[in-house]
C-alpha cells in the first residue's frame, strides 16, 4: 500500500463516522428520540448540526454524540 494512501485511512474513518452520525441522528429524529447536547451557549439538536460539528471538531462532537445517544429521554 502506498504510504498516500496510509495519510488517507484516517479522514476515510473520519467520513465514515461522520456519515454514520448523521444517519443515526437522521433516524433518530424520525423515531422522535431525538440525540441534544449543550456546549456552553449552544445547543445541538439536529442531524446537521450534528453532523457540522463532527467535521468541523471530530475530537470532541463524535464522543459526545456518542454520550447523548446513550441517555434516556
Amino acid at each position: 500500500m502506498p504510504s498516500w494512501a496510509l495519510g488517507l485511512l484516517p479522514l476515510l474513518v473520519i467520513a465514515v463516522a461522520d456519515a454514520w452520525v448523521y444517519a443515526d441522528a437522521s433516524a433518530r429524529q424520525r423515531a422522535r428520540r431525538e440525540v441534544t447536547a449543550r456546549f456552553l451557549s449552544m445547543d445541538v439538536e439536529t442531524p446537521k448540526a450534528w453532523l457540522f460539528g463532527c467535521v468541523v471538531l471530530f475530537l470532541i462532537f463524535f464522543p459526545a454524540y456518542l454520550v447523548a445517544r446513550r441517555v434516556p429521554t
